[in-house]
């Protein structure tokens, strides 16, 4: 095989490993979306992140919004240029709070992985949704003929208009401790101490299980999740987790059942037509699961080693499977 025919092949395997991981990550994103998409879920994680745990903002009090993100620009040539984006969730949401009403938009950005530009990635969201509203405002004066002063026609937006804040919450669903930037300063590398305080930062607002210090925020399964996913590397953490909180983890609703199996990589039996599963009895039957497996694995190793020391020492095939299996006698041969 020619060097050209080698490096085609290697590049075939690269592209099915990676578009295999696109995939099982397309399917985590989804998954994710899809679960914290619940108004419950979603603002139980605002007011755990936002306001300490306190029920600030109610489930009832958010409305789902368009999450595409678009932005017009001019390029070299002096065409307009679109760039489009997909926000993974944003919703809409009324605070009442001190005797006040606030209106705000907040994002929910769910990574599977630790993303290594994401304070760009939620600055650039940010950007897009502000860009959006002032666009909103001038369609709105030129369809109401409100012209304004020179200044307020040619920007588009007048002196009295006001936007809408949009947070942004990095929701991230891995074991490992985050070691990402949290803000666009820290992707500059060295700075001038005294160009810093010009060139404008953005801070990205993470929620990560490894440095989650109290759990008790959490009103919903939202926690739970969180909660086995930061004691997930390790199955000793796994047994103490479950064993000091059973109340916690015996009633749990099947989508965070399915949402643990998911980020952790734990393969969990459960009945799907059961609602409401017992996370603590279906661990036990997986950890019995895996040490049986393992017991076998063990006695189909010795018995292979067995086969292959007796060809080793002349023994003919028609004795040793008197034994053995004809398939363990050809594994041996293969790891021969």
């Amino acid at each position: 095989m020619g060097v050209s025919s080698r490096y085609t092949q290697c590049n075939r395997k690269l592209n099915s490993r990676t578009s295999q991981r696109r995939r099982c990550m397309g399917a985590k994103d989804r998954k994710a979306n899809e679960y914290f998409a619940d108004n419950r879920r979603f603002a139980d994680m605002c007011n755990a992140v936002l306001f300490g745990g306190r029920t600030v903002i109610l489930p009832e009090a958010l409305e789902a919004t368009d999450t595409t993100e678009l932005l017009s620009v001019l390029g070299m040539d002096g065409k307009e240029i679109s760039f489009q984006k997909w926000r993974d969730l944003l919703k809409r949401v009324i605070i009442k709070k001190n005797q006040n009403v606030y209106l705000v938009l907040i994002g929910a950005e769910l990574q599977s992985d630790i993303h290594y530009a994401m304070p760009v990635k939620d600055m650039v969201y940010a950007g897009l949704n502000y860009g959006a509203q002032v666009r909103e405002a001038g369609k709105r004066h030129k369809k109401e003929k409100k012209w304004g002063t020179k200044p307020e026609f040619l920007s588009g937006f007048h002196r009295n208009d006001t936007l809408t804040p949009v947070i942004t919450i990095t929701v991230y669903l891995g074991a490992e401790a985050w070691d990402g930037p949290r803000s666009l300063h820290e992707m500059f590398g060295t700075l001038d101490e005294e160009l810093k305080p010009w060139i404008p930062d953005y801070r990205i607002n993470l929620l990560a299980p490894q440095e989650i210090e109290d759990f008790s925020v959490f009103r919903t399964e939202v926690g739970q999740l969180l909660q086995f996913i930061r004691a997930s590397e390790s199955e000793q953490e796994v047994q103490e987790l479950l064993g000091k909180y059973p109340e916690k983890f015996s009633r749990l609703d099947s989508e965070t059942v399915a949402a643990i199996c998911l980020f952790t990589g734990i393969e969990i039996a459960c009945e799907d037509e059961k609602e409401v599963v017992d996370l603590c009895k279906a661990w036990e039957e997986h950890r019995e699961t895996g040490l049986r497996e393992g017991r076998e694995t063990g006695r189909r190793e010795e018995r292979i080693s067995s086969i292959r020391n007796m060809v080793e020492l002349g023994v003919p095939k028609e004795k040793i499977l008197i034994k053995y299996t004809l398939a363990e006698y050809e594994e041996a041969m293969k790891q021969s």
